[in-house]
């Protein structure tokens, strides 16, 4: 009898496809399953309610459901539902994204007979890994040339340099820096802001006082001593001034002096500035600086390729709405950092649609990337222990000069931590692939441009740290 009962109590359960990493997932509950959940609801609440003229646990049945009927039905409704669906989805090993959306208000507890509902759930996609060893990566041999040191060496100087001023009968030149005098009026404001020798840079895009003024170099270039200048700008209706939004302002400058940027001397105030001790020295530190960057610059490269050949070797559909949260979530942040960025109503508009398009494509490519590296991670046995994420914490909170306990806790605030943990898998993972990578070593191209190549996919490379002479001078630059 027990058997039979226990085969009459079990819920029936259909699982069917519905649409890409979906299925729908239908259950009965059987009438006996209702009534033995209802009687249990009413036995508690025989113990706990107050009914006048009844002490606790002996008010009868029917008058329990007469005053507390409809709640109880929910609550037996509720209970029951929520049982099936985690049993469901438990039983079926369903590998769900998220928990199911039931709508709960859609079903009614029967008077008779079973319970049907019905619900969509989001499934991880099922798909096959390619190979993992001997994938093919090219690797290109980065050397510094006498160029790019000859170029890092100028940067060096010009950050050690000093503004000196240009003869009187000079003009303005890309890059330069100018004293002048400056008087804006602020569209619906009668009085004018006066500014007095204030510093103004020559680039396309700079800023007089707080408004910023595109094409600056363009307006001041070729300008003399006491020559005045004249623009108007609209301010965008999100700039960080709220009092300047959407409004016109009329810009007068007058130029005062002139200054050029004099690149500081290789002599030993400079050489000690940087942690050399000499021109030779510097030349040594600066190269051995350089080819850390090509090294990183040529990981990059490679993890790029492996990147490209998981993904260009799998191929799977995709969870619909999951793809779409995501893709909307990066166009709120791009749209958030074009706010920042101070870009002009007019402009954001203009790019919106390509923002629309291109989020929607950056979204599937991270998912597909997401559940990918979660299956490399799986099949190479790659986890990250909480030892691994605090230690590299430390490290960015030394770079940022923060304490690690509140970087910790800023991440866990915003929510970052596990974004974070997730790409130090991935990073170990890509290291595994490299590891058994069939690497063939070419030649770069003439005359490429050096680029570096970044995903949001990747976190700081775990290169071997420089040499203690290299850092103190790299350290030293940033430094100041």
């Amino acid at each position: 009898d027990e058997e039979k009962t226990s085969t009459e109590l079990k819920n029936t359960v259909t699982i069917e496809d519905a649409g890409p990493c979906k299925k729908k997932v239908s259950i009965e509950i059987p009438a006996q399953a209702i009534k033995n959940s209802t009687d249990e609801q009413y036995q508690t609440l025989r113990k706990e309610a107050a009914v006048p003229g009844f002490r606790k646990g002996r008010a009868p049945r029917r008058l329990l459901e007469k005053r507390f009927g409809k709640e109880t039905n929910e609550q037996t409704k509720l209970k029951l539902m929520a049982d099936a669906s985690d049993s469901a989805i438990k039983d079926n090993k369903l590998n769900v994204l998220r928990e199911p959306d039931v709508d709960i208000e859609k079903f009614e507890l029967p008077e008779s007979g079973p319970l049907k509902f019905d619900f969509e759930v989001e499934v991880r996609p099922e798909f096959d890994l390619p190979k993992l060893e001997e994938i093919p990566v090219k690797k290109t041999k980065l050397e510094v040339t006498d160029e790019q040191l000859e170029q890092e060496i100028d940067k060096l100087r010009k950050w050690a340099g000093m503004w000196v001023e240009r003869g009187k009968k000079e003009t303005v030149q890309t890059d330069d820096q100018i004293i002048a005098d400056a008087v804006l009026k602020v569209e619906g404001l009668d009085e004018e802001e006066k500014l007095n020798n204030i510093e103004i840079h020559i680039r396309p895009y700079g800023f007089v006082g707080a408004v910023a003024v595109e094409k600056l170099d363009e307006l001041l270039i070729g300008c003399k001593a006491g020559d005045e200048r004249k623009t108007t700008v609209k301010v965008p209706k999100t700039y960080f001034k709220e009092e300047l939004r959407d409004k016109k302002v009329d810009i007068q400058i007058t130029v005062r002096d002139i200054k050029c940027l004099k690149p500081a001397e290789l002599n030993e105030d400079f050489f000690s500035r940087v942690g050399a001790e000499n021109e030779t020295q510097l030349r040594e530190l600066m190269t051995d600086t350089l080819q850390g960057q090509l090294e990183t610059q040529s990981r990059e490269e490679m993890t790029e390729q492996i990147y490209k050949y998981m993904l260009d070797s799998t191929d799977f559909d995709l969870p619909t709405d999951i793809a779409a949260d995501q893709a909307h979530t990066l166009l709120q942040r791009q749209y958030a950092n074009m706010l920042r960025q101070g870009i002009a109503p007019e402009q954001m508009e203009e790019r919106m649609d390509q923002l629309r398009a291109g989020s929607e494509q950056q979204a599937k490519q991270q998912l597909k990337t997401f559940f990918i590296m979660d299956k490399v991670s799986e099949k190479l046995e790659i986890d990250i222990t909480d030892e691994e994420v605090n230690g590299q914490i430390a490290q960015l909170a030394i770079q940022r000069r923060q304490r690690p306990e509140k970087l910790r806790e800023d991440m866990v605030r915003n929510d970052t931590l596990a974004q974070f943990k997730l790409q130090l898998r991935e990073a170990k993972c890509i290291e595994k692939l490299l590891e058994s990578a069939k690497i063939t070593e070419i030649k770069p191209k003439k005359k490429t441009k050096k680029t570096s190549k970044k995903t949001d996919k990747k976190v700081a490379s775990t290169d071997k740290k420089p040499a203690k002479k290299r850092k103190t001078a790299v350290k030293k630059q940033k430094k100041e």
